[in-house]
């Protein structure tokens, strides 16, 4: 699996208005700067978050960004969906939209079962774990391995 640039700036801009909550809006000026996010990618990216209702613009003076919701209800999932599409794919068609035959049948069940371990673990944690630093059980003991962390 795949994580774009923009997948990765938008969950970090959205992390940062996680930990800025109480704090009024952001400019995304101001987030590009504590992220090292190129300005003029991110706000093409926090455009798509807003029309995808995970945050809220505020203009004037006193504007910028602010999330939408609570960051304990927004998975890191939803943010990575607004900005790139389905959390899987292959060929830009959804595993369940896909047919093979002959030696190749067997990858659709795969598929299928890569795009369900995706969403568990995208799903499974909030802005909220990851900006307070607190991944749920089963996520961290995935880090746990030795090999986890080397590319084969």
């Amino acid at each position: 699996m795949r994580i774009s640039a923009r997948a990765d700036y938008a969950v970090r801009a959205a992390l940062q208005l996680a930990i800025s909550a109480g704090d009024g809006p952001l400019k995304a000026e101001a987030i590009a700067d504590a992220q090292d996010i190129p300005h003029k990618f991110l706000e093409g990216i926090l455009n798509d978050m807003r029309r995808g209702g995970l945050v809220l613009s505020q203009r004037g003076g006193n504007g910028g960004y602010r999330l939408a919701k609570p960051a304990a209800s927004i998975s890191i999932a939803d943010v990575i969906r607004v900005v790139d599409g389905p959390l899987v794919s292959v060929r830009g068609v959804r595993p369940p939209d896909l047919s093979y035959t002959g030696a190749a049948e067997s990858l659709l069940p795969l598929w299928i079962a890569l795009r369900s371990n995706v969403r568990e673990i995208l799903e499974g944690v909030s802005l909220a774990d990851v900006a307070a630093s607190d991944l749920p059980a089963g996520v961290s003991a995935l880090t746990d391995t030795p090999d986890a962390w080397t590319n084969p």
